[in-house]
């Protein structure tokens, strides 16, 4: 009886082979019709080398705000610009205490970006200061003026960010203060914005920012940015012959440079492109999601919720933490980084700065080989302060600057060792400089 039992039982499959298991390996063997759930980031260094600046200027933001704070006495005398100097000592401290920096990095910064900050030794206190070049807080000042001149915008921002929020229309105060310079909005927009326009906003006593409608409204504030965007294609592409279907809702794509395409795959996003979905904007807190077409119409949406948000950004991008804060609102799943890997055609996810901790969400479409495609004030003013940084130290009159530091190398380091240290780095490559400059006069001569 074993015998037949055996005998009628089906071979054993073959073992796989090496090219067909790394192919598994990858996902590109699978011959479903349907978006796979989780796919492994694929990088793009026109985005990465984004975030690569984007370091130094959080990294020179942090230290203003520090040095702002160590001058609070003779900030508002200075109007908060380039003539307001701290002792280096203060600084330092702040940095190492606020920041979590090392001894010698706040040192070593300021250093390398000769062309932002200045130190000297003071005149009549004798010890070792910093402030801001004229050229960093002229920067400073076209970025703040480029955002109260866009205040108009900024409130138009905020009611459709209230209007993403349905069916309440209403968010925290402190998650849209998070997300204020994503949005471009000054630093007292509670009161500039949110207070000073009783007719368009309403603060709660618990901190909730709701929704007022308002007669002045525009016809298109709750019209997403991608339905603009494809009726303004459907305009100026119209052909007579092509489908409607196909891009009635569909998304615009790109993906990353070396991401694998395979045949089901493509016939997958295909059909993700005609499946129909809910505005952002529309309440859908009382639909059937039951049925497996109903989710992911839900998952197609909330693509869109987070498209939207995006776009509501001055620079079309915000960090994945901050996109977290609004999870329930834009209906969007608990794991939001593995949700977003699924569309990487759509958004991009960055991993540079913070060693790996900070992760950016970008939207593809709004940019091209690193640069946004349709920039505006702010953002053409915050390039300014970018350009800066990314100078070369070496065309700075750094012999100037090391000069009228004098003996304040040892404050800098904070101590003999790390004074030593800090001036053999920088003038060590100075006089190296100076050397082959002279040796280069000499052969010419």
């Amino acid at each position: 009886m074993l015998h037949r039992i055996a005998a009628l039982r089906p071979p054993p499959p073959p073992p796989p082979s090496p090219w067909r298991a790394a192919a598994a390996a990858a996902g590109y063997a699978s011959k479903s019709t349907t978006l796979p759930q989780k796919q492994q980031r694929v990088r793009d260094h026109a985005f990465d080398g984004i975030m690569e600046v984007q370091k130094r200027v959080r990294r020179f933001l942090a230290l203003h705000s520090l040095l702002l704070y160590a001058a609070a006495p003779t900030a508002l005398a200075g109007g908060g610009g380039g003539a307001v100097s701290v002792p280096f000592s203060r600084l330092g401290a702040l940095a190492r205490r606020q920041l979590r920096l090392a001894p010698l990095d706040a040192g070593r910064f300021l250093l390398r970006h000769p062309h932002a900050f200045h130190l000297f030794l003071h005149p009549v206190h004798r010890v070792l200061h910093a402030r801001l070049t004229p050229r960093a807080a002229a920067a400073l000042r076209l970025e703040a003026d480029a955002v109260a001149s866009s205040l108009p915008a900024s409130i138009v921002r905020i009611r459709k960010l209230l209007l993403l929020a349905p069916p309440h229309h209403r968010l925290r105060l402190e998650h849209i203060r998070l997300l204020r310079r994503d949005l471009g909005l000054p630093d007292d927009f509670a009161e500039s914005i949110i207070q000073a326009h009783p007719a368009l906003f309403r603060l709660t006593p618990d901190q909730f920012v709701e929704f007022v409608p308002s007669p002045s409204d525009p016809p298109g504030l709750s019209v997403a940015a991608v339905e603009r965007a494809r009726e303004q294609h459907y305009r100026e592409h119209r052909n007579p012959g092509a489908g409607e279907e196909d891009v009635r809702f569909a998304f615009p794509t790109r993906f990353p440079p070396g991401f694998k395409i395979g045949k089901y795959f493509r016939i997958a996003v295909w059909k993700w492109q005609r499946l129909p979905y809910a505005s952002p904007y529309a309440d859908v807190s009382g639909h059937d999601l039951r049925s497996l077409e109903a989710r992911r119409r839900m998952e197609k949406r909330a693509v869109a919720a987070v498209h939207e948000l995006l776009s509501l950004t001055v620079e079309k991008r915000t960090t994945l933490e901050r996109l977290a804060l609004f999870r329930d609102a834009l209906g969007v799943p608990k794991k939001i980084k593995e949700f977003l890997l699924k569309y990487q055609g759509i958004f991009y996810i960055s991993t540079r700065g913070n060693q790996g901790k900070l992760h950016t969400v970008f939207l593809r479409e709004a940019y091209y080989k690193g640069e946004l495609v349709e920039p505006n004030e702010i953002y053409a003013a915050r390039r300014k302060l970018e350009e800066l940084l990314m100078l070369n130290p070496q065309k700075a009159n750094l012999d100037r600057m090391f000069t009228s530091m004098g003996r304040g190398w040892d404050e800098l380091g904070g101590g003999r060792r790390g004074g030593a240290e800090l001036r053999e780095e920088f003038l060590g490559e100075a006089s190296d400089r100076r050397t082959n400059t002279k040796c280069f006069a000499i052969e010419l001569s």
